[in-house]
């Protein structure tokens, strides 16, 4: 899985434009919530008031199984990142036949078993796709293969309470020469926000990309935010939190505005502590460097650590971000794994060491 193809999906927005969809039936419909039945759960916010579990399993280049066997002074600092509740990818990698099993193993370990634990999920399972996409042929089997996966993925989630962040990189959709991968998409926002608790975040791309609020909205209706409880930002990049934040409030506005109901957003905080755009990076953006101190720029490092505290002044964002955060966002969750080789694949210890060490938040 490779994270970024930046220029692919650039060019193709410098000529595309993207026409916002209005549906006026759209508000009421139905989206998932994770703490839903939970004594004293908050209406508001569906992941919050719950305990959010951290996966302890093998799977996916898990960082906690090393952080186990690890002795020494290294330990602690791998701590950072091993005892975080992280989200967990899942896609075309596991097999169609195989994705509730994998899904299953992944949510017991990281709940121990407790139904009121919440485990957290990307699914990314649109293939080919990021720079491929601008080129691939959705065949009928291929789309029989994704429903396939889809319905025993969900199958395998059933009651668990869960918050799922759906098809991260959806932009490059934009760039596809057919409407079929959002049209999967909604199908599997579908799905996924009819299981009792969990809760559906389809990404919405991130404030680099030559994307207008506007173009983000169609997107985003193209793809099922009606059924969904709203979206993901930044997923795959390295924008500041409160710049994600005015970004995202501007296609809550859009949404709210095209008759899709009050929507909210988590944002990905988990490599930009250090914040900079895709395009100000000067080498392979795809994997930057890590940062060798808190005070380094243009490098990747820890940033919010996962929570729903989302407006706490700790966090240094300005007063008009923290009451936008307050309205607006959920959650921050590492969705990121900056800690792998360009996010996907392998764990690289001395990158997630200096990430540890450089991190200005934690």
């Amino acid at each position: 899985m490779i994270r970024r193809h930046a220029m692919s999906l650039r060019a193709a927005l410098g000529v595309l434009a993207v026409v916002v969809c209005m549906n006026a039936s759209v508000a009421g419909a139905r989206a998932g919530s994770a703490n839903a039945g939970l004594a004293g759960a908050s209406p508001a916010n569906p992941i919050a008031s719950l305990p959010w579990g951290v996966y302890t399993g093998r799977q996916n280049n898990n960082v906690y199984p090393i952080w186990q066997r690890t002795a020494g002074p290294t330990k602690q600092p791998l701590a950072k990142i091993a005892l975080e509740p992280t989200v967990s990818w899942f896609g075309a990698w596991q097999a169609d036949t195989s994705a509730a099993a994998s899904v299953r193993e992944y949510i017991a370990s990281t709940t121990q078993g407790n139904p009121n634990v919440l485990a957290q999920i990307a699914v990314f399972r649109l293939a080919p796709w990021e720079g491929q996409a601008c080129q691939a042929s959705w065949s009928a089997s291929g789309q029989a293969s994704y429903r396939a996966w889809i319905r025993g993925f969900a199958a395998g989630i059933g009651s668990s309470r869960v918050a799922l962040i759906l098809q991260p990189d959806l932009a490059f959709a934009i760039c596809a020469r057919s409407a079929t991968p959002l049209r999967l998409v909604t199908w599997a926002a579908r799905l996924f926000s009819a299981l009792p608790h969990t809760s559906v975040y389809i990404d919405g791309g991130a404030r680099w990309f030559p994307m207008r609020t506007t173009q983000a909205v169609s997107m985003l209706a193209q793809a099922g935010i009606r059924y969904a409880r709203g979206f993901a930002l930044n997923t795959t990049e390295y924008d500041a939190t409160g710049a994600e934040l005015e970004y995202g409030a501007g296609i809550i506005h859009r949404l709210q505005a095209a008759r899709y109901g009050s929507k909210h957003m988590v944002i990905n905080t988990a490599e930009n502590g250090s914040p900079f755009l895709n395009g100000q990076y000067p080498g392979d953006v795809t994997n930057p460097r890590a940062c060798r101190s808190r005070h380094d720029r243009l490098c990747a490092t820890l940033g919010i650590p996962p929570t729903t505290d989302v407006g706490n002044p700790r966090w240094g964002l300005s007063r008009r971000d923290r009451s936008l955060a307050r309205r607006y966002a959920d959650a921050y969750l590492w969705i990121g794994r900056p800690w792998l080789a360009y996010g996907a694949a392998p764990f690289d210890m001395r990158r997630a060491l200096a990430l540890a060490a450089s991190t200005p938040l934690q």
